[in-house]
């Protein structure tokens, strides 16, 4: 079931231009390891093409066409795109499938949810009018005061490769609208969705430069972005360390981020629990999306009286994921996105060993699959709180495990991590699961499930897993920047100093 991925350029104020430099990057299919196509490689001269693209649709008409149209204006173009991608959402999950490795059914579950972002954000966008000018109660009759909220201009987007287009919806959607005007630069390693989502505004009739996408590398692309001068914000989803490279370039124009960065979060399961159930949970949290999520609850902080018995029927769950093409009916597992990711988890699992943890189950390469950067679903055990499996962000379908006596010491090994962005707790006392939510350092706290996330609930985390809140109404708080006015209502002179005229 091959397929076709289209040929594009950059989308640069409304049109297809191919890159000044000419340069291009190979595709590649990391279930079958062939060059799918290519795609085109921004360099710094597009990123001032596209930022002065931007910087015109804002002003264009003095902002009366985008920035300063009123919210229903917005509204109406982020529906037609929800449309056009449902109408779209089978080819687009297979070409997303195709692109970073996920299963076809998680894919087009994705596109479902790139619509259902865009609609939300639609009706923010037409709430946004009838919040203008909110009053504030001031202690003086003499003044009044209300708040003006405005867009911040235009906004550098950065996307990762796990979720190509959901994330880069979760960043564009909201700051659409917002009345921002926007670049996006998804990641080089999966970019065709993002390349279609393009084609999909230029099909709609968005406004030239309202959005224009960039595909390129990060030090060629994302780099020039972050530092331009004439970015009003950048947001970031990816790694900790290019975050920090991100922050450092804005640093310099105080320019404001936000930040969603990498995580390693904890699962605690207690001992009242139904096996089953937690099992699932427990595999879905960790080896869901080929366990190359942000928020995988990688780490299994199990209580030792049900561990034995609980990892036996975890290895059994883990062994009955279908591992295979992600085109293939029932996919629940494919590879990782490329050779480089593969690579980097396979030194994960044998730096584990080598520090004495034991690997339960996986940990290799499917027997049936020759070829793709294939690794089954991984749990490893043995693990002290010093080694590297516990401590740093795998990226990759790998479960690390510990067992725990009591709430206090399962509390403190969850929050022994520099990351903070999830946390899944699960238990049949209910009220345990209310102390301990409050208790875990995290943006998100699951109970009794791991990983579901809806556009309605704030996501985002704490210490080195980034800063800011998307989705929600935090998501396009992100986008706005808030104005007072405050006016003198009082027919009476200020007083403050004599006046001339009566000397």
């Amino acid at each position: 079931m091959a397929v076709q991925v289209p040929s594009r350029h950059l989308f640069i104020d409304g049109e297809w231009r191919e890159p000044v430099l000419k340069k291009r990057i190979p595709i590649i299919n990391p279930a079958t390891e062939q060059i799918i196509g290519d795609i085109p490689a921004a360099t710094s001269e597009d990123v001032d093409l596209a930022v002065a693209a931007a910087r015109r649709a804002l002003s264009r008409n003095k902002g009366k066409d985008w920035a300063s149209a009123s919210g229903a204006v917005r509204a109406k173009y982020l529906r037609a795109i929800a449309a056009k991608i449902t109408e779209r959402k089978t080819e687009l999950g297979k070409l997303e499938a195709t692109d970073c490795g996920k299963p076809l059914d998680e894919a087009v579950w994705d596109m479902e949810d790139v619509a259902g972002c865009f609609e939300y954000y639609a009706d923010l966008a037409e709430g946004l009018d009838a919040k203008q000018k909110a009053p504030v109660s001031l202690p003086m009759e003499t003044f009044k005061s209300y708040v003006l909220k405005e867009p911040i201009g235009v906004v550098g987007l950065i996307t990762p490769w796990n979720y190509p287009l959901l994330m880069a919806t979760w960043k564009v959607a909201p700051a659409l609208a917002a009345g921002c005007a926007a670049i996006l630069k998804p990641s080089e390693l999966a970019s065709i969705t993002c390349l279609e989502l393009a084609e999909v505004c230029r099909e709609v009739g968005l406004p030239p430069g309202v959005l224009n996408i960039l595909t390129g590398l990060g030090p060629e692309a994302g780099a020039p972005l972050a530092s331009h001068p004439n970015v009003d914000k950048i947001a970031f989803t990816g790694s900790t360390a290019t975050g920090s490279k991100i922050m450092t370039a804005a640093a310099q124009m105080v320019k404001p981020v936000s930040l969603e960065l990498g995580g390693k979060s904890p699962i605690i399961v207690f001992e009242d629990v139904d096996l089953d159930k937690a099992a699932e949970w427990t595999a879905f949290g960790c080896f869901w999306t080929n366990g190359q999520i942000c928020s995988a609850t990688s780490r299994l902080i199990v209580h030792e009286k049900i561990a034995k018995e609980f990892l036996d029927r975890l290895v059994k769950w883990t062994k009955n994921i279908k591992i295979s093409d992600p085109l293939e009916e029932g996919c629940r597992l494919g590879p990782v996105v490329s050779g480089g990711q593969y690579e980097k988890v396979l030194k994960f699992i044998s730096t584990a060993k080598s520090e004495g943890a034991t690997v339960l189950s996986g940990g290799v390469r499917p027997e049936h699959l020759k070829k793709g950067f294939f690794v089954e679903p991984t749990i490893i055990t043995d693990v002290t709180t010093s080694m590297q499996i516990w401590r740093e962000e795998v990226f990759g379908p790998v479960l690390c495990v510990k067992t725990f006596s009591t709430e206090e010491e399962a509390l403190d090994l969850a929050n022994d991590t520099h990351y903070g962005l999830g946390a899944a707790v699960i238990s049949n006392d209910l009220e345990r699961c209310d102390r301990v939510s409050k208790e875990l350092q995290a943006g998100i706290v699951w109970i009794n499930c791991s990983q579901p996330c809806f556009c309605q609930a704030p996501w985002g985390g704490n210490k080195r897993s980034g800063f800011g809140r998307e989705l929600g109404e935090w998501g396009l708080e992100n986008y706005l920047s808030v104005k007072q006015v405050t006016q003198y209502v009082s027919d009476e002179p200020w007083g403050w100093y004599n006046s001339p005229s009566k000397l």
